[in-house]
């Protein structure tokens, strides 16, 4: 009997697979790594004609500039209350499991890592950086905020011009079905490219690397866990309307590429796929939503900001007042609009974060070396975060859902 895996199952299997194989062969696994490499350029190189196209057919298939309003502050509402939850759900595991009390590391030679250092820009100049000036370049970088932008008016424009753009419409819902064929045959090497991704990373980080701040990795995976099973299964169920078990079923194969990748932006297009295909979100919403929560959505990485702050200020011995706290909540909820969706992010977020509360910089070096195995994680929260909110802005929407195409 020849038995037949649905593309969920492999991924699974993937995974599995990249796991032992990487606990076995260690670093010498890393022959693999080209095969994760070739599937992460397939999956860039899809990400801004698709965010371009669907968007575009999105915005112009509504014909209430009203209703595009209201989804757009339904959206910033949702991303920004999960993650002052997230945040807070951080704080109080941190604060249970207490990773950087009793800890013996040496913290002589400690450098903040180079990212971690970089200078941020101010509100407005973030604000912005939001408008192209030049759209084609906006495309060839893909910043996703710009080409979100471009999008938006291209869209508007169609419907306030009526018959006379139909042809634009047309190019561009064709252009729209060409980007998810492609988008279905990238994600049919999806599970080579997990296990080209993931066994490396196995192998690189052994047991002596983990177990110091085996305590840190407990408390990051606790809390990103809770907050999916709490926030994400409550909110669904309550404005989407869908049962949760439905909804991580459905997501599932968006957050194992997430986690293989460390990057919301480079899993988008199968965010995107799954969230219409097994979801049944309609594209007018999907189109919208999850770009923008793939820029600033970041649950999980608002998480690793909790539980790190706590770790870093137990190990210095430092105690934080109630203002502090409060402020952590308020810099990283606002840290998280404008921050890019690609690895290493976090790290960047918790420099802005420790400088708010004058907490030492030094203490990003103790986490450092296991910031891709948190990455992982956090990115994984963030693309199911996303997700959840395109249903309960189409459960809010009072929109039928119905799969766009049939899922494979």
């Amino acid at each position: 009997m020849k038995l037949k895996f649905n593309l969920v199952t492999q991924i699974f299997i993937a995974f599995v697979l990249a796991i032992v194989l990487g606990s076995i062969f260690g670093s010498s696994i890393d022959f693999l790594k080209p095969l994760g490499d070739l599937f992460l350029r397939l999956i860039k190189f899809i990400i801004a004609p698709l965010i371009l196209s669907t968007l575009v057919v999105g915005v112009a298939s509504s014909s209430d500039p009203k209703q595009l309003g209201r989804i757009g502050l339904k959206t910033i509402a949702y991303y920004l209350g999960t993650t002052a939850i997230a945040i807070i759900i951080g704080l109080a595991v941190a604060f249970m499991i207490s990773p950087g009390k009793g800890l013996d590391i040496s913290t002589e030679g400690l450098v903040v890592p180079e990212a971690a250092a970089q200078e941020q820009e101010g509100a407005i100049a973030t604000i912005l950086n939001i408008i192209p000036t030049n759209p084609f370049t906006a495309l060839a970088e893909g910043n996703i905020l710009q080409i979100i932008f471009f999008a938006l008016f291209i869209g508007l424009a169609i419907t306030f011009v009526g018959g006379k753009a139909q042809p634009v419409y047309r190019f561009f819902e064709g252009f729209a079905e060409v980007m998810y064929k492609i988008t279905g045959i990238v994600m049919k090497v999806a599970p080579i490219g997990i296990l080209g991704l993931l066994a490396p990373i196995i192998g690189q980080y052994g047991v002596s690397v983990l177990l110091p701040l085996l305590k840190v990795i407990i408390a990051v995976y606790l809390a990103c866990v809770l907050h999916a099973v709490i926030v994400y299964s409550t909110a669904v169920k309550t404005w989407g309307k869908m049962s949760p078990l439905k909804f991580f079923k459905g997501i599932s194969p968006a957050a194992l590429v997430a986690f293989s990748t460390a990057s919301s932006a480079g899993t988008l297009p199968v965010t995107i796929k799954n969230t219409n295909e097994n979801l049944g979100v309609p594209n007018k919403i999907s189109s919208f939503v999850l770009p923008l929560g793939a820029t600033i959505n970041m649950d999980g990485t608002a998480i690793y900001q909790g539980v790190a702050v706590i770790f870093i200020a137990q190990f210095y011995s430092l105690d934080l007042t109630f203002m502090q706290l409060l402020t952590v909540v308020l810099t990283t909820v606002l840290a998280s609009i404008g921050t890019a969706g690609v690895p290493g992010a976090g790290m960047i977020m918790l420099a802005m974060v420790l400088t708010s509360v004058n907490m030492p910089l030094e203490g990003i070096a103790l986490i450092a070396g296991i910031d891709r195995v948190l990455d992982m994680m956090r990115t994984s929260v963030n693309i199911v975060g996303d997700a959840s909110a395109a249903v309960v802005v189409a459960g809010t929407e009072k929109v039928e859902k119905v799969p766009l195409r049939p899922a494979e």
